[in-house]
């Protein structure tokens, strides 16, 4: 069982949006649907009181969250069609869409990555992360594109595993963010903890000691119009939501990212315009050094064209 307690200061500049679309936003991983039938349930509560999906957050506002343990759920395997740019008997390669998400989780048991992998893999994916994440051995970002690796045995699982644990793993992104750069490339060595108060949100850690080493290196490759700018990203760490942690920290926010950067956005985009389109490392059987490029994905082109004008 999960506890959380959210309490609506002064600050908050959701005072007055409803409960059930505010901790959408602010839980991990949590739909809004689930969200309103946890408040159908009890286990969400305002100042001791049980209330309504529409309910609108006030000033003051103390909110307490029980998420219970997940019941026993069986994940079914699902005909989707899956962009496939490596397979063998160990490992997969799968060139991951905006909007599917990686794993089953609380609102997401339907449309994931896993459910698209059990179907195409049959019973050959590794067990390591039980049944909701089988052959799962590191995530992308829901709305984050791009090239995502799953094992199809434990022995390749363990392997893997260990290769991000050291960070033995080439990963490079390419973003388009916020604001021109002075200098034509850099790293950002900050400490990423989660952040106080928003369940959903990372943060970077105040404090000496809490949250884990994160490095970014990042590259300037095109100065754009509108005051935007097209980068690589190369990984030495992989913590959640780095990138648009880091870059935010610098005030390069990525376009569409709307957790870490402006509200509004100036294109029609699904979350943040980032692609994950380098992904390297020795293969975990044969010991051979293997690289997978992805092409930038369409829209991601679109808005790169409009801003090159």
């Amino acid at each position: 069982m999960e506890e959380y307690q959210i309490d609506i200061d002064t600050e908050n500049e959701n005072v007055g949006a409803r409960i059930d679309k505010y901790l959408s936003d602010a839980l991990n991983h949590c739909s809004r649907s689930y969200i309103q039938k946890l408040l159908e349930a009890g286990n969400i509560k305002v100042n001791d009181k049980t209330v309504k999906s529409n309910y609108k957050l006030k000033e003051g506002d103390s909110i307490y969250i029980c998420i219970p343990e997940p019941e026993e759920i069986e994940i079914t395997a699902e005909n989707i069609p899956l962009d496939i740019v490596y397979e063998d008997d160990d490992i997969i390669i799968v060139n991951k869409p905006k909007g599917m998400v990686v794993h089953p989780a609380p609102g997401h048991f339907e449309g994931t990555l896993v459910n698209a992998l059990m179907y195409h893999c049959r019973d050959t994916l590794s067990s390591i992360n039980g049944v909701m994440r089988p052959g799962i051995v590191h995530r992308i970002d829901m709305d984050t594109t791009g090239l995502i690796v799953a094992c199809k045995n434990d022995v390749s699982h363990h392997v893997m595993a260990d290769k991000f644990k050291i960070h033995d793993i080439t990963r490079v992104y390419t973003a388009i963010v916020y604001n021109h750069f002075n200098e034509q490339s850099g790293t950002i060595d900050k400490p990423i903890a989660r952040h106080k108060t928003d369940r959903k949100k990372m943060a970077i850690a105040d404090v000496p000691g809490q949250g884990r080493r994160a490095v970014t290196h990042y590259k300037v490759l095109e100065k754009l119009s509108h005051n935007f700018s097209l980068i690589e990203c190369r990984l030495e760490t992989g913590r959640t939501h780095q990138i648009r942690v880091h870059m935010a920290s610098i005030q390069h926010p990525l376009l569409g990212d709307t957790l870490y950067g402006p509200k509004t956005k100036p294109f029609k985009t699904e979350g943040q315009v980032l692609h994950a389109g380098t992904l390297g490392f020795t293969h975990p059987i044969t010991g051979n050094y293997m690289e997978f490029h992805s092409e930038l994905p369409e829209e991601f082109m679109h808005i790169l064209k409009q801003l090159r004008q």
